[in-house]
């Protein structure tokens, strides 16, 4: 017999949630044949069997969420195995009904528990007096000098009770809603953002760039581009002007940890894209050593593939800094939450025309405004300030990023 588990497909993955079953009773699986799809915290992705056999167990129900890394969801057998169809579950033990008075000595009935409450009786008080019986509104009245004894009390419908009126839990609303359950992706989202929130000291600097000559150089870049059908976006070109900016402060391409501060030796640049559900952060490996059109390609790529949750863990993990970018939303400052461990995260607004004073005259300039958030365990305020002082320069300056 092989136990077939619950692996983790990504570095952060603790549970999944088992989607849906490829396989039932008695089929024969080779190694390699997709077995079912799991949802972790990033995707829904294939799960391949990495044993051959015939599925003896289906150890948990297709829908099952938060099954731990490590659980056994399957077993196989040898193939050719006899497998009896499973057996439904043996019906719960019959037992003789108990008298009440022996069921319920500790039990006080949820209208005995109101009444007690508004006449200023514990529970202790109550079983005293009636401790081998449920404890209901007769044994409360009595036990407050208010009625008859408890035997002799009449039935609960006869008796007309002063209106309880609970106390609101809370500011809830009282608007209609429904409950949508959490994914696996949303729970981790909440569960990480808000350790980083709790956890890292954020700091924010934002600085307003002109993107004029950024934008005058990607129509140019496109136009020579066109015939390899490949077209570059101004997200692109941020995002190799974030990298060389890195690699100029080189101290802000950084990432805190209990050992030390790790220093990396290229940036490798964590990119947001919203996808169904939640956002995934496919990452661009080495991104000031790429063209500008590489990255067109490569971002292109991985973005269709984080929409069609097909991402693999390699291809989302271990970036050393993010990009976030809300601008085609018209959103022109947002302060971005860390992703750790990454110590840092750059946030662009959208391009617009703004007043700018240039040489000592009034214009009009085509703007942004970005803002980095810091982790200040690992990066100083003079470090942040240079970077953003970097960035600004290279994106107002874009040749140097094609050089």
């Amino acid at each position: 017999m092989t136990d077939i588990i619950m692996p983790a497909l990504s570095p952060t993955m603790e549970t999944g949630t088992l989607a849906k079953w490829h396989i039932a009773i008695g089929d024969a699986v080779r190694a390699g044949d997709v077995i079912a799809d799991i949802e972790t915290d990033k995707a829904t992705m294939e799960l391949e069997a990495t044993e051959s056999g015939t599925v003896t167990g289906i150890m948990v129900a297709e829908g099952t969420a938060d099954i731990a890394v490590g659980t056994v969801i399957l077993q196989l057998g040898t193939f050719g195995a006899n497998v009896a169809p499973p057996a439904a579950p043996p019906p719960p033990p019959m037992s003789p009904a108990a008298p009440a008075a022996q069921t319920d000595q500790a039990e006080a009935t949820a209208l005995g528990r109101k009444l007690g409450q508004l006449l200023g009786l514990s529970l202790s008080q109550l079983a005293a007096r009636a401790p081998a019986q449920r404890i209901g509104m007769a044994a409360v009245m009595e036990a407050a000098g208010l009625g008859l004894p408890a035997a002799a009390a009449p039935a609960p419908a006869q008796v007309t009770l002063p209106a309880v009126v609970a106390p609101p839990v809370g500011n809830l609303a009282t608007a209609p809603f429904e409950t949508m359950a959490l994914s696996g992706m949303r729970r981790t989202i909440a569960r990480r953002l808000t350790e980083s929130k709790q956890q890292v000291p954020h700091f924010y600097l934002t600085v307003d760039v002109v993107l004029d000559p950024l934008l005058a150089l990607r129509a140019r870049l496109n136009e020579s581009l066109a015939a390899r059908g490949i077209r570059i976006s101004v997200n692109d070109m941020l995002l190799k002007a974030q990298a060389c900016a890195l690699l100029q402060v080189p101290e802000a391409n950084v990432s805190f940890t209990d050992d030390g501060i790790r220093r990396f030796a290229r940036a490798d640049i964590s990119v947001a894209v919203a996808i169904p559900g939640g956002l995934v952060t496919p990452v661009i490996r080495d991104a000031s050593g790429k063209s500008v059109s590489a990255i067109a390609t490569e971002m292109q790529a991985l973005g269709a593939k984080a929409r069609d949750g097909r991402l693999q863990p390699s291809e989302y993990s271990g970036g050393t800094a993010s990009l976030t970018n809300l601008g085609m939303f018209g959103i022109t400052q947002f302060d971005a939450v860390i992703n750790p461990p990454e110590a840092m995260i750059l946030a662009v607004g959208a391009a617009q025309p703004r007043a700018h004073v240039a040489d000592g005259s009034l214009g009009i300039a085509t703007m942004l405004t970005a803002t980095g958030s810091f982790d200040h365990r690992a990066i100083d305020g003079a470090v942040a300030a240079g970077f953003m002082a970097a960035f600004r320069a290279l994106v107002e300056n874009p040749w140097q990023i094609v050089a």
